[in-house]
């Protein structure tokens, strides 16, 4: 097992550890620290992915972000290139259970958003850096998404997802910005 899966694995042991009434109330701590945020209140368009446990809850976010006017955006994967695009939601209805039932857009009921579209992308991860480097899921979409996207990045994390460090890689880009139920990490 790579060192990077020993991290995947203590990280999920740990978070499957936390009670459904800590969950709710780390979620609702990181996304009131958000809503709050200068990059969250200036940005028009929202990327952003569809939570599924043991990840920081983006319902309430995304309902959000509905409620002030703002658009999201979230990802579809295309396993045959590896690529990852994104694409306007604008009611849960429009996302279908795709592979590992992890939820997406329906293309026939969204539309794709260019990444120079997106003012603020929420980047998902299941480990962190202080530094704001990310260990993924493994797919590495993100890491091939973020190449090429040059707007403001900030990843939603509970504090049992930082740690002090695992395998960087030249390809890692970090985020801008963690929001924890502790604060905010400013990471550049």
């Amino acid at each position: 097992m790579s060192d990077k899966n020993k991290v995947r694995k203590r990280v999920k042991e740990t978070l499957s550890n936390l009670s459904k009434p800590q969950y709710e109330a780390y979620s609702k701590r990181i996304a009131d620290t958000l809503l709050n945020d200068n990059d969250w209140k200036t940005a028009r368009v929202i990327g952003i992915y569809i939570s599924n446990p043991p990840e920081v809850d983006t319902y309430q976010i995304i309902r959000k972000a509905w409620e002030q006017g703002k658009q999201v955006v979230v990802p579809k994967c295309r396993p045959a290139d590896k690529q990852l695009s994104f694409r306007a939601l604008s009611d849960f209805t429009e996302l279908e259970s795709v592979y590992y039932g992890l939820l997406e857009p329906v293309e026939a009921l969204t539309k794709e958003i260019t990444s120079e579209g997106i003012d603020l992308l929420v980047v998902p991860g299941l480990a962190y850096t202080k530094e704001g480097y990310r260990l993924g899921f493994g797919g590495g979409y993100y890491d091939r998404f973020l190449t090429n996207y040059h707007g403001k990045t900030l990843s939603l994390a509970f504090k049992e997802q930082i740690i002090s460090n695992f395998p960087i890689e030249a390809h890692d880009i970090p985020v801008s910005k963690l929001i924890t139920n502790d604060g905010v990490i400013e990471t550049k």
